[in-house]
Parts: C-alpha cells; structure tokens; sequence
C-alpha cells in the first residue's frame, strides 16, 4: 500500500457500518485505538503472513488483544491486512458467523489466537507465549493491548508483577489510556494514580505516547519501545488516545463504549470519514 494513511478512515467507516448493521458492539474503543493497529499490522509485527496463519505463532510476532470488546477494529484492520476477505465484515455479530462480538477461535478465524474479553487475562497468556519463544529460541517479540478500565483487574497486577520479577523481556504490553470506561472516567470509577511510576515499580520500562491518535507517533513510539526490548524488563507503552476518535459528536464521550449509531447518526459519521479504499 502506497500510503497507510489511506487506512484510516476506511477502517473507521468500517467500524461504524458494522456496529450499526449488527445493532451491537464496542464503537468506542475501536475508533480510538485505529492508529495503534494499523501502526502494529503495516508497519510493527514482523514476519507476519497472513495468507499462512498459523496458530502457534512460531517464527513470527504475535499479539494478544486483552480487551477483546474492541473487535470492530480488530477485525476490520485483519481483513485490510489479508487475514480473511474484507466482504466477511458484513457478517460481524450475525449468526453463525467468525466475526463474533468478542474474538473466538472455534470457528477458526485466522489472526486469532485467543478468546478473549473476559477482562484482565490477556497478559497472562501473553506472558505464556513470550515464555514459550524464550524456551524455543524464537527471537521473536510477544504484543498486547488492554483497556486503561481493565487495569482495575487483580490478574492484571499479578501478571505484572511477574513479567518485571521474572525479566519477560520479549513482551510489550500496551494500555489504551484513554480515561474512559464503560461506567464513567476512569479517574472517577477507580483511579489509577500514576501509571508510569507503578509500571517502572515493577520493574518494567515505559514508553508513553502522548498523541495516540497521530499514526506517525505511535509508530514512532512502538518502534522505540521494539528497541527497547531484550533487555531484562518488559516494556509498557502508555498510548494517550481519545475514545470515539474521528467522530465529533463520539470523541471523548464513555457513553460510546458499548452503543451503537442510529441511521441518522451513521449518516453524520460516514459524512466525516471519506472512502479511501472501498467499503466491503
């Protein structure tokens, strides 16, 4: 692709068409976090291949999504990366279909390796895989993403505090700092104080983001936190981003965690998001 740019809004029209057709799904955190996967899949992950997916991840980057409710975004930058045909996103939440609210790996679908959502596990099983490519020689580095909310998970903390007590230094786990979850801010359901100072407590390196939704900093940002691996500490990417971001009337706005658009409402967002490469 000439200019990964180009993604972007696709992918969010993308998003929108596919919780409003389903008349469920997470928009909120899938507009937000579209700079990060697009960053992650076209430029980050190294020997990737799509068109060969294999679930073990042997010879190749592998990332966990801990916040499995995201799946809008995540399935939309999948079928753009040749995962699966961009024509199946029209199935997303319908019955029988791969594409399922949250990931599922019994129908096979490929670019999934785990089912996830039930918050707080995903750097758990990270930690498994980046483990298991320490014991088999495989250079290769071990991703993840998780909710700022999901952090008032317990599993979370112990997973952390292992990965730093242990050196799991071929693991990057990043946290959509976002300051919005399903119930309110973040700072007024449960506050998570200083992120940074907490994360580098545990004896991981941090690597903040500040503008999370500009696509040239976080490839800026995940290609320093890359060479900072293998090093004796896993890294923490805190990448600052906006819920609902794209949209104005959805920007910054919790109540888009789990809603989806009206007609009139899908009109006003596709009305801000032009079609760069072909709606499916």
């Amino acid at each position: 692709m000439e200019n990964i740019k180009d993604l972007l809004p696709q992918i969010r029209r993308d998003i929108v068409r596919m919780v409003h057709d389903a008349q469920s799904g997470h928009p909120g955190g899938s507009l937000g976090t579209v700079e990060f996967f697009t960053a992650l899949f076209f430029e980050i992950l190294e020997d990737i291949d799509p068109e060969n997916f294999k679930m073990l991840g042997t010879g190749e980057d592998v990332f966990i999504l801990s916040n499995g409710h995201i799946t809008p975004v995540y399935y939309s930058v999948l079928a753009r990366r040749g995962y699966f045909p961009v024509e199946e996103l029209a199935t997303f939440r319908k019955l029988g279909t791969r594409l399922q609210g949250h990931p599922s790996t019994h129908d096979g679908l490929p670019g999934i390796r785990i089912a996830s959502g039930s918050l707080g596990q995903g750097l758990s099983v990270a930690l498994g895989v980046a483990q298991g490519k320490k014991l088999n020689k495989d250079p290769h580095l071990v991703y993840t993403l998780h909710g700022d909310g999901e952090l008032q998970e317990g599993q979370i903390w112990e997973a952390v505090l292992y990965a730093g007590a242990k050196g799991v230094d071929n693991l990057v786990a990043t946290v959509d700092y976002n300051n919005a979850q399903i119930d309110g801010r973040v700072d007024d359901v449960l506050s998570l104080g200083d992120l940074k100072a907490k994360f580098e407590a545990f004896n991981w390196t941090v690597v903040e983001i500040k503008e999370g939704n500009n696509l040239d900093a976080v490839i800026e940002g995940l290609k320093k936190a890359k060479s900072l691996t293998g090093k004796g500490k896993p890294v923490a990417v805190l990448l600052h981003t906006k819920m609902g971001y794209g949209i104005d009337f959805m920007e910054d706005d919790y109540r888009w965690h789990g809603k989806p658009l009206n007609d009139e409402q899908l009109e006003r967002a596709l009305a801000q998001l032009p079609e760069t490469l072909g709606d499916y």
